[in-house]
């Protein structure tokens, strides 16, 4: 009887042992599967780690090149900024010349505009100027004509071209009116030189310097006249004689007066009235009066 329960507790026992050893068999599975589980765990948790370590080093290297690109396009967009400031600038500065320019278009348009109307009446008035003028040239030179041709009829003077200048003076002897006085004068480099005077006169050196100091060619005329009425009165006569050249070449240099040797009308070309009523020493009778007078006579 106590072998039996021996013997049944004894295979209760083995049946635990068994049970156990099953069960400790299964859990030494299972904590072999759960270490090789952790083993690999810890494997990829260490990958995972390894990776994200690398992500971080990446990522800061992606945050620098972002903040380069970020400064990179602050810069980009402040010359942008600038570039558009300065084209709109341009642009102002263009539309500010297009109406400078069509301003100064009008402007000069206008003052061509004036300037053809002044041209316009400048040029009128030139025109009446010049009318004006040459009606009184015309005039003077009426009347210098009639001067001349009174002197010629009622002094016998008259003058001829040549070599020089010859003035010819009759009525100065009143025994023989017709009898003419002369000389002959040449202007040339600006000086006066004295070729012939007939009858000779004393002092025609001091005469001719002083016209080649003062250009009075019509005083000098004249005083030669009076010194050829004083010559006939004394009784000298024309011969012809040619002065001597000390007496009659003065090398003073002399205003400019051009004197034609050509005609007798060039001669006193640039004669005024008054200017020819000198040689008579008459200077205040009118031209007019002169010529009335030649007539009546």
């Amino acid at each position: 009887m106590e072998r039996r329960v021996e013997d049944s507790i004894l295979r209760k026992m083995e049946e635990v042992r068994l049970v156990c050893d099953w069960e400790i068999s299964i859990q030494q599975k299972r904590m072999d599967s759960a270490m090789i589980s952790f083993r690999n765990t810890s494997q990829s948790i260490k990958l995972r780690a390894k990776e994200t370590a690398e992500n971080q080093v990446k990522l800061g290297k992606l945050k620098t090149e972002l903040r380069e690109l970020e400064d990179d396009l602050v810069k980009a967009l402040a010359v942008k900024t600038r570039k558009e400031a300065k084209r709109m600038a341009i642009l102002d500065s263009i539309s500010a010349t297009k109406a400078r320019l069509e301003e100064l278009r009008k402007t000069v348009h206008n003052q061509k505009a004036r300037k053809d109307e002044y041209a316009s009446i400048i040029s009128q008035q030139s025109v009446a100027t010049l009318k004006e003028k040459d009606d009184q040239e015309t005039k003077n030179r009426g009347d210098i004509e009639e001067a001349i041709s009174w002197y010629n009829r009622v002094l016998g003077f008259r003058i001829e071209g040549g070599r020089g200048v010859k003035f010819i003076f009759s009525k100065i002897n009143l025994n023989d009116p017709t009898e003419e006085y002369s000389f002959t004068i040449r202007h040339a480099d600006d000086t006066y030189t004295l070729l012939d005077c007939d009858p000779y006169l004393d002092g025609t050196k001091e005469l001719i310097q002083e016209l080649n100091q003062t250009n009075g060619l019509l005083k000098f005329v004249r005083i030669m006249r009076e010194k050829f009425q004083a010559a006939a009165v004394q009784g000298v006569l024309p011969l012809s004689t040619s002065v001597h050249p000390e007496s009659s070449t003065i090398s003073v240099s002399a205003p400019a007066l051009s004197i034609s040797s050509d005609s007798k009308s060039d001669s006193l070309g640039n004669a005024s009235q008054s200017e020819l009523k000198v040689l008579h020493g008459e200077s205040n009778r009118p031209s007019k009066k002169i010529n009335h007078r030649s007539r009546n006579e």
